[in-house]
């Protein structure tokens, strides 16, 4: 195993929920996905240290999740973001070959439209609207876990599925933010995607694509105001799967949320540095770790930006999509050369 591979002997056993009977928040790196986020049953309190009230205690909590899709022939991504105030949604479809983007996005007051799980492990979570019926569903599979993402829209309708076998270590983690605050984040990247996509009269199988993918799921009362970049990519190297999620400004107290997976496999890594042109997001990107394993080049190919001002809300988020080249250096000394292998990177800022 190599030095810093997750070494489950070493971790505490995996919590059934996150929030004990007393609302204290299990901290740390964990074997696995924690069953139950219970995020509102925490002993949350005002920076002075009182109870926070109950108006506080519900719109403070924030939630989102994330499902990619990576291949040579389409990249893909859904979101669905439950920030109390307001549940925002969005969906784009980008098909290198012919650079045609198809993006939507759609806001609902409230969250009313959107319901999310408190579970990765089984679940469900749903965003209906006008027409729009975007699901994410959460399952034991086979030992393992089995998450799926159902978008029906007038003009596509997309069925897809993403398997954790047993043997998978996703990187799930619970950190403190600011004095009262904390973030529970389950990733997972580098795992196949089966399925199918139809549009008009065409219908393409995610399988038959080599289709790869990423799940995010996070939750907790995280920081007011918030800034970070992230970078993730999927696929295959050197016969070998290979998935990367890194990232800069959130989920560093103590631990880092920063780790590639070969297989099933979670390798950890240090803290990231994130180079780019604020001005111009579509020159090239450098995403390099403070040990020396990840030196990545990204060619941003497209964009798909959220810009919202409503004073006391507020986000200006960019996720674009394109082409990682460079080297990761492995644990022992080996090296995997990354040759045009796509994924994401993001600018994001929020004020929730």
């Amino acid at each position: 195993m190599p030095d810093n591979a997750i070494n489950n002997n070493n971790i505490p056993p995996l919590p059934q929920r996150l929030i004990d009977d007393r609302g204290q928040v299990a901290f740390g790196i964990f074997p696995g996905s924690l069953p139950l986020i219970n995020g509102r049953d925490a002993d949350y309190r005002t920076p002075m240290g009182r109870p926070a009230s109950r108006l506080a205690r519900h719109f403070n909590y924030k939630q989102f999740q994330y499902f990619g899709i990576i291949s040579d022939d389409l990249l893909a991504g859904c979101a669905l973001a439950d920030t109390s105030w307001l549940g925002v949604a969005f969906f784009y479809l980008f098909e290198p070959a012919t650079g045609k983007l198809i993006e939507h996005t759609w806001r609902s007051p409230l969250s009313s439209a959107m319901q999310l799980s408190s579970s990765p492990v089984e679940g469900d979570s749903r965003f209906r609207q006008r027409g729009v019926d975007i699901h994410m569903g959460y399952r034991k599979h086979q030992g393992g876990l089995r998450k799926t993402l159902s978008v029906q829209l007038p003009s596509l309708s997309l069925q897809a599925e993403m398997d954790e076998s047993a043997a998978y270590q996703p990187m799930s983690i619970c950190t403190r933010t600011g004095v009262n605050g904390w973030v529970y984040a389950n990733k997972v990247a580098g795992t196949p995607v089966g399925g199918t996509l139809q549009r008009d009269d065409e219908s393409l199988d995610l399988t038959a694509l080599g289709a790869c993918g990423h799940h995010d799921f996070s939750a907790g009362y995280m920081r007011r105001e918030t800034f970070w970049n992230w970078a993730c990519l999927s696929g295959q190297v050197g016969g070998r799967r290979l998935g990367l999620n890194l990232s800069c400004g959130v989920n560093e107290t103590s631990f880092t949320e920063n780790c590639l997976w070969l297989d099933d496999q979670l390798i950890k890594v240090d803290t990231t540095i994130f180079h780019y042109d604020r001005d111009d997001l579509l020159k090239p990107w450098r995403v390099t770790s403070r040990d020396g394993q990840v030196a990545l080049r990204f060619e941003p190919l497209g964009n798909h930006r959220e810009h919202l001002n409503l004073g006391l809300f507020a986000t200006n988020f960019n996720q674009l999509f394109g082409c990682f080249s460079g080297d990761i250096h492995l644990p022992g000394g080996d090296r995997l050369t990354v040759q045009n292998l796509y994924g994401f990177v993001e600018e994001q800022y929020a004020k929730w």
